[in-house]
């Protein structure tokens, strides 16, 4: 029971890092913390051009989230087949059955050592 109660614990906390954010969170400028990827090369999804989504979580528990074109994404560029780590705060919404992040501000995360 204590090991459950452990894990259970654990998980909220992981959870509380990496700021999962909920549908009822749409419209709300959120701030949340993974890896930038693309759809088109690293999750393989048919698309005519490259397209950057941060994941959030890890293992079996991930969130995608696809970030709006705008001057901010331009100014990170396209990742292609490299992944870069950062948090990224923006105003969340749900389209086509996917989540969006217009991003107001991407900051990288330097890989400790």
């Amino acid at each position: 029971m204590k090991r459950t109660m452990t894990l259970a614990v654990a998980v909220l906390a992981a959870l509380a890092v990496t700021g999962i954010a909920f549908a009822g969170d749409a419209g709300k400028e959120v701030t949340l913390e993974g890896t930038i990827l693309c759809a088109k090369c690293s999750l393989k999804e048919k698309r005519d051009g490259c397209q950057n989504v941060l994941a959030v979580g890890s293992g079996d528990e991930v969130e995608y989230y696809y970030l709006v074109k705008n001057d901010v994404y331009e100014k990170v560029g396209d990742v292609c087949t490299a992944k870069k780590r950062a948090r990224v705060t923006g105003i969340l919404s749900d389209r086509d059955g996917k989540h969006w992040l217009e991003p107001k501000e991407i900051v990288p995360i330097e890989k400790k050592s």
